[in-house]
């Protein structure tokens, strides 16, 4: 989706982004796009809708931090040191979301957050260090902003992606929903929250640092977990493997600047030749 996504941006259009991959790999180059060609970037993920709906009004400057939420995924109570026999079918079973299988295996393993924190990086403008995320078990906070003077906002919701769909579309106008999109307080018993376990769920500490490093990080980052994630699914690796090799291969790539689609490509194809011939030696 990359492709269509700058070429939308060239031309100045509306893009309801729900490829987040694409903000992951080319934030600078489709930002820099979207501010000169007067293009209008309204993501669809429900976290970064949020962040979006927390900031609206707002002045940047009065931001201390975003903090995107994470269900925590099938494994967040699990014994650590049994990850390593973690099924297919087990890994597959997301508690909160209905998704295909390789959103649903980033999500059992963090990826899918660590993604999202590079996405929101370029999407909201915010220096890597100010951005955070909390395991959120019941998935009805979507996102927080915390402000300068210490109060916080946070967007609050069903779990559907019904109702960023549609801010994405009309905003900045608010699209009258069916009843089943209305969020009920008084049936929620509580709402807690968990830092997250960065030695239990090593991808969202790399992502982190990913983040901060900029340049063709990101793009290395997700090409390789994309390649371990499909071995993974097809029973060439274990479920622990996918960081290692995701790790293994943003140590031996170098990080350089990108100025262009195809530099873009020059370095995704060299992660994933990469990390297919760590798993090949695995």
């Amino acid at each position: 989706g990359l492709p269509s996504t700058l070429a939308s941006a060239e031309r100045g259009k509306r893009i309801a982004l729900a490829n987040k991959e694409s903000l992951v790999m080319a934030g600078p180059i489709l930002m820099d796009l979207v501010a000169r060609n007067g293009a209008e970037l309204m993501p669809v993920d429900s976290e970064h809708s949020a962040v979006w709906q927390c900031l609206r009004g707002e002045s940047p400057c009065e931001v201390k931090r975003i903090i995107l939420t994470a269900s925590g995924g099938p494994f967040r109570t699990r014994d650590a040191t049994t990850f390593d026999t973690i099924t297919r079918e087990e890994a597959l079973r997301h508690p909160t979301w209905q998704m295909g299988p390789k959103i649903t295996i980033d999500s059992a393993t963090l990826m899918n957050k660590a993604l999202e924190i590079i996405e929101a990086r370029w999407l909201f403008d915010v220096e890597a260090e100010r951005l955070d995320a909390l395991i959120h078990p019941q998935s009805i906070v979507h996102s927080m902003v915390e402000f300068v003077d210490g109060s916080m906002m946070a967007q609050l919701g069903v779990t559907t992606m019904e109702l960023p769909i549609l801010l994405a579309l009309g905003a900045p106008a608010r699209t009258p929903a069916s009843e089943r999109n209305f969020l009920s307080l008084k049936d929620i018993s509580s709402l807690t929250f968990e830092e997250i376990d960065r030695h239990r769920f090593p991808l969202f500490a790399l992502g982190l640092e990913v983040a901060q490093v900029g340049k063709s990080a990101g793009a290395v980052f997700n090409a390789a977990n994309e390649i371990a994630v499909a071995a993974f699914l097809d029973g060439a690796i274990a479920f622990t493997t996918i960081a290692e090799v995701v790790a293994e291969v943003l140590q031996r790539t170098d990080t350089r600047s990108c100025s262009s689609l195809e530099d873009l490509f020059e370095v995704d194809d060299e992660a994933r030749r990469a990390a297919k011939a760590l798993i090949a030696q695995s």
